[in-house]
């Protein structure tokens, strides 16, 4: 279990990696399609169901002993096995989602779950050998690189070890009191894992710490990651959490990111391409990669670009969930991009591999918008101020509450000489004003994307700019405003 590390301009250690600089793609791509999918996707019911069915009481238990029967007779193992992806079409969901936008593609390659979704030499409990008998991770790999798009991994590894502590526990109660759930089964060892010094009765929510000390488990970790980067080669490699097992001098962590990036560089010439993602504000730990911060956002423009993720409704698909509407998300773009942020957005998969029909109607509804905003986003830097306007996202924890924009709300984002305005609600008076060009900011001409050249003049207030009655894109539409010189950014 010691994996042969690529040699190159970095070294495993978090100052060595603070040298990265973020490749030019991940600037200029601003939306990457996420597939958050799995054998948790088979009960239909939601995230973490992997821990839950096993928490005595909680929702995913009644669940799952309803539907399924108790978890000391039919557990987690059973359920992967129920995992077919008979319809798994990735040829088709990746021309939806090129079309809808996405310009950098994200499989997930390991859930908390400990199961794989790839062909792995090191561990049976994959895709290739239970469940759907195929390899999910190179069937999308290969759909995304024949588009052209950069090829993304998420790991959630590295918390499996104590997160799935609670299949070792049995119910306090009811008919099948003191009967241990079947992680406590020797011959599951491999999939359940030999972590019973983080099981606890109690069976909190999270289980702490969200990374044990546990060195074997350290290892095991850098010689599966190491196998996801040596098998696919990733652009982009995210990680559900800080660096992990960096306290503990193996510093597994850095290692498997050099061996990102200097595998990376081997293959283009000596410099790194690849983008390693983490979500930590650790001054120190975030220079040596791109922050990612989960369902939220920052409050202002970000001097390095960053990435938020978020999905459509929960992580793993669930008939209870209440979906984003495709004005919500393309507002999310908007305002991430005038940060300069990219948004990673997970489409939920039913089992099956199939995308329900609401999830289809956003994608076309993100397809039509793009088409004719999409100038404004991609290959963008953020303005000198973010935007203007009354209306700001709340930010506290994972909150996502549409904002009730105003049509004094704009967002701004800029190619060389062209500011692009975008109005986040489409003004009645038939103009709007924009208060953050002055008179030093030289304006040759303006156009409605979408529609055409638009009438203007500059004032002491701002540039005015005369509109027709409705806007081409709806409600969230994009002036290209042309200026003498290029403006300086955020």
């Amino acid at each position: 279990m010691n994996p042969q590390l690529a040699e190159g301009p970095f070294e495993p250690t978090v100052e060595s990696l603070a040298g990265f600089e973020v490749p030019d793609w991940f600037r200029d791509a601003k939306l990457g399609i996420w597939s958050h999918w799995g054998p948790q996707s088979v009960p239909r019911f939601g995230d973490w169901y992997a821990r839950n069915m096993y928490r005595e009481g909680s929702e995913q238990y009644r669940y799952h002993v309803r539907t399924y029967g108790h978890p000391s007779r039919f557990g987690y193992k059973d359920v992967v096995a129920l995992w077919r992806a008979e319809r798994f079409d990735p040829e088709e969901l990746m021309d939806r989602y090129v079309a809808a936008g996405a310009k950098y593609f994200v499989a997930q390659a390991v859930h908390h779950d400990n199961f794989l979704n790839y062909d792995s030499g090191l561990h049976r409990w994959n895709s290739a050998r239970v469940g759907p008998r195929r390899d999910i991770v190179a069937a999308w790999r290969r759909a995304a690189v024949a588009r052209g798009l950069p090829f993304g991994l998420s790991e959630h590894l590295g918390a499996s070890f104590s997160w799935f502590a609670t299949n070792k526990g049995a119910d306090k109660e009811g008919p099948y009191k003191g009967v241990p759930y079947d992680g406590t089964d020797p011959s599951y060892q491999d999939l359940y894992l030999p972590n019973e010094e983080h099981y606890s009765e109690k069976s909190e929510p999270v289980q702490t710490p969200w990374y044990t000390p546990n060195t074997w488990w350290h290892r095991r970790w850098l010689a599966l990651v190491t196998e996801m980067i040596d098998k696919f080669h990733p652009d982009l490699l995210y990680t559900d959490g800080h660096l992990p097992f960096d306290s503990d001098g193996y510093a597994a962590g850095a290692q498997a990111v050099a061996h990102l990036y200097n595998t990376s560089a081997a293959a283009h010439g000596g410099v790194n391409q690849a983008v390693y993602t983490q979500k930590t504000r650790d001054p120190k730990l975030v220079r040596i990669g791109v922050l990612d911060i989960e369902r939220s956002q920052e409050p202002d423009i970000r001097p390095d670009p960053w990435q938020t993720d978020t999905c459509v409704g929960g992580w793993f698909y669930d008939v209870r969930a209440r979906y984003k509407t495709p004005e919500h998300v393309l507002e999310i773009l908007v305002d991430v991009v005038a940060k300069n942020g990219n948004l990673l957005l997970n489409i939920p998969q039913r089992p099956d591999g199939t995308i329900d029909d609401e999830c289809s109607f956003l994608l076309d509804e993100m397809a039509r918008w793009i088409s004719v905003c999409g100038e404004g986003i991609f290959g963008t830097r953020p303005f000198r101020v973010f935007g203007e306007g009354p209306s700001r996202v709340v930010i506290d924890g994972f909150r996502e509450d549409q904002v009730q924009w105003t049509p004094e709300d704009i967002r701004f984002t800029q190619r060389d000489n062209t500011l692009y305005a975008f109005l986040m609600r489409w003004p009645s008076g038939g103009s709007t004003l924009i208060r953050s060009l002055t008179s030093d900011d030289s304006v040759r001409s303006v156009r409605l994307l979408g529609y055409g050249d638009v009438g203007w003049e500059q004032t002491a207030d701002g540039l005015r700019v005369r509109l027709p009655d409705s806007g081409p894109a709806g409600q969230l539409n994009c002036l290209a405003i042309e200026l003498a010189r290029a403006v300086a950014d955020g």
